[in-house]
């Protein structure tokens, strides 16, 4: 591209100088013939010839061309030529031959000019700026030529730099293709778009690497939570088939042991539920609704359960909450909350489900009166089978904050946890989480 452009600048170059010589020549011709014509008309042939030895005789310079001769002879009345040139085309006015003026051989640019009983032909001697033009040619050649040359030597050192600079992204990405995904790719410091692009590469690795991580994670969690009850209903069912004394003793360790396996079917329903709001299967169910019904429902369903722990469950709900989203995936995110705050509150507590329009969009919020979450547990709470130490004994898998976080995720929004009750002194400051998603 930086050649073409450069070729043909110079060959604009050179139109506008040989071009430019060639239109000023033939703009000069046809006023000098203009004028010789308009001589003929006042003064006949012998001023025109007159005319024409005037101007010899003033061209220092030798380029005149003229000659005057009878139309139908071969008489010579005036000018520098010898005798009419053999090369005069047959039509048309203008035409380049080589003629012989003062004995001196050259090219020269000619214009006829048909008069009543005469001939009349004007020109220039071409010789110095034919000479001009193979001078203005050769050096748009040997231009043209060294910008190819150029461009080839730049096209060149700018591939060598590119291949410099990036060759630290090819150590990288071979590294990790090879098993190391601790290597990163290092930064020159120059805060150019290399830089950034290692950047985002190496925020790339770093997301990867957790993702790897997570997934190790839940694979060994999955492994450790799931062999328990497995093992566990092997061995009730292995007991009731070898030492059951009845058969309803045998009918009570196969019930036993189907619940067990409810239990792991649960946990992996749950995690087929995060995988899909993770990987956006259920946008294509997003639809406007109105919150505020859907939250009423979660309430009357864990009203009950509420009232057999000697809780209450109160409500702060407006009249209407307009939301896009998935309607059955937000009442499972509200009733994972709802079940984690029943669990946990003590008899005679209060469990406190609320949502309201904020500038940022719509909040939903769950507060208890339980033991809360330490700022480290936190930070880990929506984990896949993270369990805090205050909830090793009670039932659960671990995964209620993530389907809730991952919903939340789904929905453009996001999970917070914070205390319910900062100021408590007895040190029950409760949780509240809350769920905050983007306005329609």
């Amino acid at each position: 591209m930086f050649a073409s452009a450069a070729i043909a600048l110079v060959a604009v170059l050179w139109w506008a100088t040989a071009g430019a010589l060639d239109r000023q020549t033939d703009a000069a011709i046809r006023a000098d013939a203009l004028a010789l014509a308009e001589r003929w008309r006042e003064a006949g042939a012998t001023g025109l010839a007159e005319a024409i030895e005037e101007r010899l005789a003033v061209d220092v310079e030798n380029e005149s061309i003229y000659l005057l001769m009878e139309a139908e002879g071969t008489r010579r009345l005036a000018g520098n030529l010898d005798r009419w040139p053999g090369t005069t085309p047959a039509e048309g006015n203008w035409f380049r031959t080589r003629v012989l003026h003062d004995g001196i051989a050259a090219e020269a640019r000619l214009y006829r000019v048909e008069l009543p009983g005469l001939r009349l032909l004007v020109g220039r001697d071409e010789s110095e700026r034919e000479q001009l033009r193979r001078l203005l040619t050769e050096g748009v050649l040997w231009a043209s030529g060294a910008v190819v040359l150029f461009a080839l030597l730049g096209a060149w050192l700018l591939r060598h730099a590119l291949q410099a600079r990036m060759s630290l992204v090819f150590a990288t990405t071979a590294a990790i293709a090879g098993g190391d995904l601790g290597a990163r790719v290092a930064l020159s410091g120059r805060g150019d778009e290399f830089d950034r692009l290692a950047q985002t590469l190496n925020a790339m690795l770093d997301r990867i690497g957790t993702l790897m991580e997570g997934v190790r994670g839940v694979s060994d969690a999955i492994a450790h939570d799931l062999r328990t009850p497995i093992a566990r209903a092997r061995a009730k069912l292995e007991d009731a088939l070898s030492d059951a004394p009845d058969e309803a003793a045998l009918r009570a360790a196969v019930e036993q042991g189907i619940a067990d396996l409810d239990g792991i079917s649960r946990i992996f329903q749950a995690l087929l539920r995060i995988a899909e709001a993770e990987a956006g299967a259920r946008r294509a169910a997003f639809a406007p609704f109105d919150l505020v019904p859907v939250l009423a429902d979660a309430a009357e369903i864990y009203e009950v359960a509420a009232e057999a722990r000697e809780q209450t469950l109160a409500t702060d709900l407006p009249e209407r909450l307009e939301l896009v989203g998935d309607r059955d995936l937000l009442l499972q995110a509200v009733a994972n909350l709802l079940d984690n705050a029943i669990k946990f509150t003590p008899a005679g507590g209060v469990v406190r489900l609320g949502a309201r329009r904020v500038p940022e969009g719509v909040e939903i919020s769950v507060a208890d009166d339980g033991p809360g979450l330490s700022p480290d547990d936190r930070s880990h709470a929506g984990e896949r089978f993270f369990r805090a130490d205050k909830a090793r004994a009670t039932p659960g898998s671990g995964l209620g904050l993530s389907l809730v976080q991952a919903v939340a995720h789904l929905h453009a929004g996001d999970l917070r946890l914070e205390d319910a009750k900062p100021d408590e002194p007895d040190g029950r400051v409760g949780l509240r989480a809350v769920i905050l998603l983007p306005a329609p």
